[in-house]
């Protein structure tokens, strides 16, 4: 086998140097992004791709604690779910393997009583 020939069967590819979300998945996130922003909710994100998770946090303010962090962990795709929402406290606010249905524990934040 030389240098430049692909692998075979037996040889598995390298795991992705990091944790990235996909055009697709982004879109989701930043759609909702938008509406909360519009809603004066949210100010500000940040998006890290690490190794084994990518995060989008969201900020009221720059410079400050997220309040939320919507993760992507590929290793709990067969666990409980390759999507989370955490609070700024850390706990879970949910998780599972669909984006739009994690994300729809911060959409519940958009409504609110007509004063």
């Amino acid at each position: 086998m030389s240098l430049h020939s692909p692998p075979t069967g037996n040889i598995r590819p390298f795991p992705p140097a990091q944790t990235a979300f996909q055009r697709a998945e982004l879109s989701v996130i930043l759609s909702l992004y938008g509406r909360m922003v519009a809603a004066g909710e949210w100010r500000d994100y940040g998006i890290s791709c690490l190794r084994d998770v990518a995060v989008f946090s969201v900020f009221r303010r720059t410079a400050e604690h997220p309040l939320y962090r919507i993760e992507k962990r590929p290793k709990l795709r067969g666990k409980q779910g390759i999507y989370a929402v955490v609070g700024m406290d850390g706990q879970v606010l949910r998780r599972g393997h669909d984006l739009k249905t994690v994300l729809r524990v911060l959409e519940r934040k958009l409504i609110r009583p007509i004063d």
